[in-house]
């Protein structure tokens, strides 16, 4: 049987296996908000503020779940998931309620998209920590695959679940429909039995954990600069949608961008892992896939443009968490996925925050700023695949977390 065939029959044995459609399609509902939130927050904010300032609330949120996810990840590798799912849901539904309770008073709605941010739950890595349990040794690595390529569809769905709240409810709406969102999925994932199982274990780290190994650290500043272009596109294409006349394709753009990501996603489960040295090219046909959008063209074209821009996303992001895995220290996986979330997360948030002021000198140039930001992602992702590996130090030589 060839690779692509092996590939294809491990994601149907995943599928099958009991749970694993419930805590995939609960970790999906759940991390809607990742979609959603920045465009509600946008449109949002865009009612009584610059677009610069809305911007800035949207680095701000980004900036929340920056911070948050390592925190979150620790806690539940030393405690169990629920208490820490549970509540941080809570604290996140509080955020958007503070936020949608103060149009025009830029401070309060920063402070309650900070706690929406530091609040979301970490059902990505609270998932990729069960997998082990929740499916056969030898379908751990399709799964994997499966979980990144369907993760895409958060941010198909999200911009489309914000436009119709939106529509139906007015621009808080949008908020309201994100938090609830989140706290279905977080009650859902919860009722998986290997979700309440699960334990954390003691390990010996680091304080600084996963980052101690000098290959994983500079992968993840990589990955901030890949998440600078990525975050830069929905406040870009929010002024190009205003040039445009209707702020409303703002949301159809980025869920065609989406779209794009879902089809290299799924595509890309079909190929083999490869080697580490696959990083530097993928992060080159991600930077390449911006550059057409220069063109500022019309509707149509740009759609068009939008979608092959997305389709090297998820392969970048499966070959870094595989490589993850493989250099996390013992016992440091979960946490060293939660730095490249947050590693993204900074990265977004900064994009957002540049792009606001360089969108408003010029559409064209706003779309600039991704395909040049993406230039130290590849020398990141180069030099993580040529450095040397350090000496692992004795477990005497670390201290003991747990």
């Amino acid at each position: 049987m060839s690779a692509p065939s092996v590939e294809r029959a491990g994601a149907r044995a995943v599928l099958r296996q009991p749970y694993v459609p419930l805590v995939l399609t609960a970790s999906q509902i759940g991390r809607l908000p990742l979609g959603a939130s920045p465009l509600a927050l946008l449109l949002f904010a865009r009612e009584s503020v610059s677009l610069v300032v809305a911007a800035a609330l949207v680095a701000v949120f980004t900036a929340g779940m920056a911070i948050g996810a390592p925190v979150l990840a620790r806690a539940v590798d030393r405690r169990r998931q629920p208490p820490i799912l549970y509540g941080s849901a809570v604290v996140s539904a509080v955020g958007y309620v503070i936020v949608s309770l103060a149009p025009g008073r830029p401070l309060v709605i920063g402070l309650g998209a900070a706690l929406a941010g530091l609040g979301t739950p970490p059902l990505e890595a609270c998932l990729r920590a069960l997998w082990p349990a929740l499916v056969p040794p030898n379908t751990v690595h399709a799964a994997y695959a499966l979980d990144i390529a369907l993760q895409e569809v958060i941010f198909v769905a999200g911009p489309l679940v914000t436009l119709a709240a939106v529509a139906v409810g007015g621009p808080s709406a949008g908020l309201y429909a994100a938090a609830l969102f989140q706290l279905a999925g977080v009650v859902a994932f919860v009722r998986a039995p290997a979700v309440r199982q699960w334990r954390g274990t003691r390990a010996h780290r680091h304080w600084l954990g996963p980052l101690r190994e000098r290959r994983l650290a500079v992968m993840v500043a990589g990955v901030a600069f890949a998440g600078a272009a990525v975050g830069s596109i929905p406040v870009v294409l929010t002024g190009y949608a205003e040039t445009a006349g209707d702020r409303s394709l703002t949301g159809w753009l980025l869920a065609a961008q989406a779209a794009g990501a879902l089809a290299g996603g799924l595509l890309y489960t079909r190929a083999t892992p490869g080697t580490p040295r696959r990083l530097p090219v993928l992060a080159a046909l991600f930077a390449a896939g911006y550059l057409p959008l220069l063109l500022v063209p019309g509707t149509g074209a740009m759609t068009a443009l939008l979608i092959l821009s997305g389709v090297m996303l998820p392969p970048l992001l499966t070959a870094v968490f595989l490589n993850a895995d493989r250099l996390a220290p013992p016992g440091t996986a979960v946490e060293a996925f939660a730095w490249i979330m947050t590693a993204f997360s900074v990265g977004s948030a900064l994009g957002a925050a540049a792009a606001g002021p360089l969108t408003d000198a010029g559409v064209r140039t706003g779309f600039a700023f991704a395909p040049l930001i993406a230039l130290p992602a590849i020398a990141a992702m180069a030099a993580t695949v040529h450095m040397r590996a350090r000496p692992r130090p004795a477990p005497g030589d670390q201290r003991s977390e747990g």
